[in-house]
C-alpha cells in the first residue's frame, strides 16, 4: 500500500494538511500519533495534536498508574497546606477517553525505530506512528554513594508513591533532605510544617546556590532556623546507613541519624530512549530540538525535562525547567506533530516558589550565575513593601536587578518577600526579553491601591536606585 501525506508522496507527516491521508485503495485514514510520557510535557502535546488536528489519533504511553497531575504540588500535601492528593489530579481518566485520547498505563516502551516509524511497546509488540513525541522527562541524579538501595529513601516524582510515603511521614520523628535543589527548598520547609526535625544538607555555601543570589536566600535560612531545621552546608554527602532501610546518613561534618531520607538531587534528562533512536543530544544531556519542538530526526519531535532550550540572552542551553515550561513545549510540539504551526522560544526562566516563610523568585539569572559565566553587570536593588504601609497584611519586597553596563538594558532579577513575587517574575521576564532598561523601569507605571500595591512600586525603586548609584559613580 502506498501511502501519501496530504496528497504529496513521501512528504512528512508534519507537513501534511489534515488529520488524515489516502491508501491507493481510496479511503481516509487517521493520521497517528504516539506519545511517550505522560506529565505535563505529554499531556501538552496530547492536547496539541488534537487541536491541530481533531481526527487524529492520538495513543499515550506512560509507565505510571496515572497521567496529568501536577507533581509540584506533593511537597504542600506532605505539609498539609493542600488537603488532599486528589486535589493535585488535572482530570479523570475518562475524560481523556471522551476526547479521544489512548493513554496506555504502566506501560514500557522498549525500543524506537524510526526508519521504520515504530515503537516497541511491552506486552503490546511494535506499533506503527505517522509522527512521534518524546516526553520521557527527568531521573533524579544518582547520589553516587554507598547505600543508595536501602529502603526509607524517597524519591519526589509519582503521585501513587507519594500517597504511601506521605501515610509513612506520620510516623517519621527526623528526616534528611539531600540537597537544596529547588524540590528539596521546597521538601525541607513542608517536612519542617509536618513537625519533623528535618535536616537539609549540601555541598554549597547557601541553598540554590547554582541560581539564587546568597542575599536572597539569607532570610530564607533565618526562616528555617525558626521552624527548626538544622541546615548542613559546605557538607559533602558521603553515604547512606543501614541494615536493609536507612538508619543515618553519613557525611564530611559527621553522621546524622534519621527516619526517611528525600533524595532531591539534580534533575537530568531520561533521554536514553531518544539516545539508542538516534536522536542528537546536547551538552546537557537533553534532546536537542528547534523552535517547532522537533528533534534532529524527521517526524519526532519531544518536549519537556528529557529536552534542552537555549537561554535567551546567553544562547546557553537549559534543562530541567518548569511545569509551566515543559506544558508549552508539548502543546508547541503536538500542534506540529498535528500538522499545524507553532514555535517554542527561547526561555527567559521566571520562576519562584515559596522557602520558609518567605516567596522567592527571580528571572533570567542573578549575580551568582552572571558571575559564573563572566557576564558584566550593574546593579539597583530596593527593600520595599507589597501594599501601602498603613494596610493590613504589608509584606517587604526585596528586588535586585541586573542591567549590562552602557546600554543598562535589563538581564535579569531576583525577588524574595511575602507576596507578589510570581507577578513581578512573570514581568521581569518579558523585561528582559523585549530589552527594557533601568530608564524604562524607573519611569514605568504602576497600580497604587492600599491593598494590593504600595504607591512605590519596588520594581520603580530599585531601577531608579540602580541609576542614581551610576550617576554618583560617574558613569551616567
Amino acid at each position: 500500500m502506498t501511502i501519501t501525506y496530504g496528497g504529496h508522496p513521501g512528504a512528512s507527516p508534519s507537513a501534511r494538511a489534515d488529520a488524515s491521508y489516502e491508501s491507493d485503495e481510496g479511503f481516509r485514514v487517521p493520521h497517528k500519533t504516539v506519545i511517550i510520557g505522560g506529565g505535563a510535557a505529554g499531556l501538552g502535546a496530547a492536547g496539541g495534536v488534537k487541536a491541530a488536528s481533531p481526527d487524529a489519533e492520538v495513543v499515550v504511553y506512560t509507565e505510571y498508574e496515572d497521567v496529568a497531575y501536577s507533581p509540584c504540588g506533593i511537597p504542600y500535601v506532605h505539609g498539609k497546606e493542600i488537603s488532599d492528593f486528589d486535589k493535585l489530579f488535572l482530570a479523570t481518566k475518562e475524560q481523556y477517553v471522551s476526547v479521544g485520547i489512548d493513554v496506555h498505563y504502566e506501560t514500557t516502551v522498549t525500543k524506537v525505530d524510526t526508519a521504520a516509524r515504530k515503537v516497541h511497546v511491552e506486552g503490546e509488540g511494535a506499533v506503527s506512528y505517522d509522527t512521534l513525541i518524546f516526553a520521557t522527562g527527568f531521573d533524579y541524579a544518582d547520589p553516587g554513594v554507598p547505600g543508595k538501595d536501602l529502603g526509607g529513601l524517597y524519591y519526589v516524582k509519582n503521585i501513587r508513591r507519594a500517597m504511601e510515603w506521605d501515610e509513612v511521614l506520620d510516623s517519621v520523628k527526623t528526616a534528611v533532605v539531600i540537597e537544596a535543589t529547588p524540590l528539596g527548598v521546597e521538601m525541607t520547609t513542608s517536612l519542617a510544617h509536618r513537625g519533623i526535625e528535618t535536616h537539609l544538607v549540601d555541598p554549597h555555601p547557601w541553598p540554590l546556590a547554582e541560581m539564587a543570589d546568597p542575599d536572597i536566600m539569607a532570610p530564607v535560612e533565618e526562616s528555617w532556623r525558626e521552624l527548626g531545621v538544622i541546615t548542613h552546608f559546605n557538607t559533602t554527602l558521603k553515604g547512606f546507613v543501614g541494615q536493609g532501610r536507612v538508619s543515618s546518613v553519613a557525611t564530611s561534618d559527621g553522621e546524622i541519624p534519621c527516619d526517611l531520607v528525600v533524595v532531591a538531587t539534580h534533575k537530568v534528562p531520561n533521554a536514553r530512549l531518544a539516545a539508542a533512536a538516534g536522536l542528537e543530544i546536547g551538552s546537557t544531556g537533553g534532546v536537542v530540538v528547534d523552535e517547532r519542538m522537533a528533534t534532529s530526526v524527521d517526524g519526532v519531535f519531544a518536549a519537556g525535562d528529557c529536552t534542552e532550550i537555549p537561554h535567551g540572552l546567553t544562547r546557553v542551553p537549559l534543562q530541567g525547567l518548569t511545569g509551566s515550561h515543559a506544558y508549552a513545549q508539548g502543546k508547541t510540539a503536538g500542534q506540529n506533530a498535528g500538522g499545524g504551526d507553532r514555535r517554542y522560544k527561547a526561555v527567559y526562566v521566571p520562576w519562584g516558589t515559596p522557602a520558609g516563610k518567605w516567596i522567592i523568585g527571580g528571572a533570567s539569572f542573578g549575580e551568582t550565575t552572571a558571575t559564573a559565566l563572566g557576564i558584566p553587570y550593574v546593579v539597583g536593588q530596593a527593600q520595599g513593601i507589597s501594599r501601602a504601609r498603613y494596610y493590613p497584611g504589608v509584606k517587604p519586597v526585596k528586588v535586585k536587578l541586573l542591567a549590562e553596563p552602557g546600554s543598562l538594558r535589563l538581564i535579569g532579577a531576583q525577588i524574595v518577600g511575602g507576596e507578589g513575587i510570581k507577578e513581578r517574575a512573570d514581568f521581569l521576564a518579558m523585561a528582559v526579553k523585549h530589552g527594557f532598561t533601568f530608564h524604562d523601569l524607573s519611569a514605568m507605571e504602576n497600580v497604587y491601591s492600599p491593598a494590593i500595591g504600595a504607591l512605590n512600586e519596588p520594581i520603580v525603586v530599585a531601577a531608579t536606585n540602580g541609576l542614581e548609584e551610576l550617576r554618583k559613580a560617574g558613569k551616567l
